[in-house]
C-alpha cells in the first residue's frame, strides 16, 4: 500500500474548471481547464473522502459550474463561493441547498465583493444559513483586518496566511471558529513547517489540508512532498487532525 494511502483525507481547498462555464480574465490571467475527471485522476493514490470546491477570482460570481460540480461529486463536498453584495436571500438559500458552506472574499487578486462588505454579509449570511467567511489574504491584509476579523462569526484563512508580514497577526487571531488551511506552499512567501508548527502548538483544531489543485499562478504546483511535509512536522497521530477531522468538523460536511 502506497504510504499516500495510509491517511485518509478531506481535501479542504481545490477549483475545478470547465468548458462551458463563464471565466473572467483576472490581471490578464485565464487559467487551463482542471475537470472533475482531472482532479480524481490526480488524486487516484489518496484515501480521498471528500473536500471542498473553492470559486477562484478568474470565475467571478458565477454560480453554474460549482452547483453542476457538486451534484456530480455528491454530499461529501462542499463548496465556496463569491457572491455580490446584492445577492438576494433566495439565492443564498438555493446555494445552500446544493452544498455551498462559505463565502469567500479574494483580498489578493479580487473577483469578490471588496473588503468594505465584509462585516455586513459575513453576519447577513452568517444569521441567513450560517456559512463562515473565507479570506484569501494579499500582502499586509491582517493589519488591515486584525480588528475586524475578532467582530466576524466564523471565519476560514486560505494559505497560511500567505504572506510573512500577515503570520504574526494570524497567531494572534486564533480563537474557536478561526480555522486556517494548510494549502498552497507554492505560492507563500513563509517557511511552511515553522507556520504549520507554530499554528498547531497555538490550536491543534485549527489546521485543515488542502491541495489547492490545480495551483493556478503558483510559484510551483502541489506535489505529494506537501503532504508528506505536515507528516513530517507533526507526526502521524497529529496530522489525522489536520488531513480530515478538522475540516470536517468546520464545514460540517
Amino acid at each position: 500500500m502506497s504510504e499516500l494511502q495510509e491517511q485518509p483525507i478531506f481535501d479542504s481547498h481545490f477549483h475545478i474548471i470547465e468548458d462551458g462555464y463563464p471565466l473572467e480574465s483576472n490581471n490578464g490571467y485565464i487559467p487551463d481547464k482542471f475537470t472533475i475527471e482531472n482532479y480524481c485522476s490526480r488524486m487516484g493514490n489518496y484515501i480521498l473522502t471528500g473536500g471542498v470546491i473553492v470559486s477562484g477570482s478568474f470565475q467571478g460570481f458565477d454560480q453554474t459550474y460549482l452547483i453542476d460540480a457538486l451534484d456530480k461529486l455528491g454530499s461529501s463536498f462542499a463548496g465556496v463561493t463569491q457572491l455580490p453584495t446584492t445577492a438576494s436571500d433566495k439565492e443564498i438559500y438555493d446555494l445552500n441547498q446544493h452544498g455551498v458552506r462559505a463565502v469567500r472574499f479574494n483580498l489578493n487578486r479580487g473577483g469578490s465583493a471588496g473588503p468594505e462588505d465584509l462585516v455586513p454579509m459575513a453576519n447577513r449570511i452568517y444569521d441567513l444559513v450560517g456559512w463562515h467567511v473565507e479570506l484569501y489574504l494579499g500582502p499586509n491584509s491582517l493589519h488591515d483586518l486584525k480588528d475586524v476579523i475578532p467582530s466576524l462569526p466564523k471565519v476560514c484563512i486560505d494559505h497560511l496566511g500567505m504572506s510573512k508580514s500577515n503570520f504574526e497577526p494570524l497567531l494572534g487571531l486564533i480563537r474557536k471558529g478561526l480555522a486556517i488551511k494548510a494549502t498552497g506552499f507554492g505560492r507563500v512567501d513563509i517557511n511552511v513547517e515553522n507556520a504549520i508548527r507554530k499554528i498547531h502548538s497555538v490550536s491543534p483544531d485549527t489546521l485543515m489540508f488542502g491541495t489547492d489543485l490545480p495551483s493556478t499562478r503558483a510559484h510551483r504546483k502541489y506535489s505529494d512532498q506537501d503532504f508528506f511535509t505536515i507528516i513530517d512536522v507533526l507526526g502521524q497521530k497529529e496530522s489525522r487532525k489536520v488531513f480530515k477531522e478538522n475540516a470536517l468538523n468546520f464545514y460540517g460536511v
